[in-house]
């Protein structure tokens, strides 16, 4: 049974990939598995977020995690615009902070720039 938090992150229709600070994978919504099903999808949680990305990515989420780290106040940097399917999407690198705002992990979010197609 999903928790209400899952249920709300499996909601969301933009990939959603959370690390801890070891850079462990340890959730991923439906979204991202589905996304991400060709390099592994849901045999992703548990391994390290640099077994599905290149040196230059592993560059750059090492160097946002730095920044989180020396900036507390700092959430959510800008890394990159993707074209996944024909759609442009901002991807950012979010911090996960306890309530002393200590950096206990982070999470990749992707912001799709299309606009809705369904209306009520």
């Amino acid at each position: 049974m999903l928790t209400f938090f899952e249920a709300l992150l499996h909601a969301d229709d933009e990939p959603i990939v959370i690390c801890n600070m070891e850079h462990s994978i340890v959730f991923m919504n439906a979204t991202a598995m589905e996304r991400y099903a060709k390099r592994g999808g849901k045999e992703l949680v548990g391994k390290s977020i640099f077994d599905c990305h290149n040196a230059h990515s592993k560059e750059i989420i090492l160097s946002v995690v730095e920044k989180f780290l020396q900036t507390p106040d700092l959430t959510k940097v800008y890394t990159y615009t993707k074209n996944w399917d024909g759609e442009d999407t901002d991807v950012y690198m979010v911090a996960l902070r306890d309530t002393a705002n200590k950096m206990i992990g982070y999470y990749e979010k992707h912001e799709s720039r299309i606009h809705e197609r369904e209306r009520l």
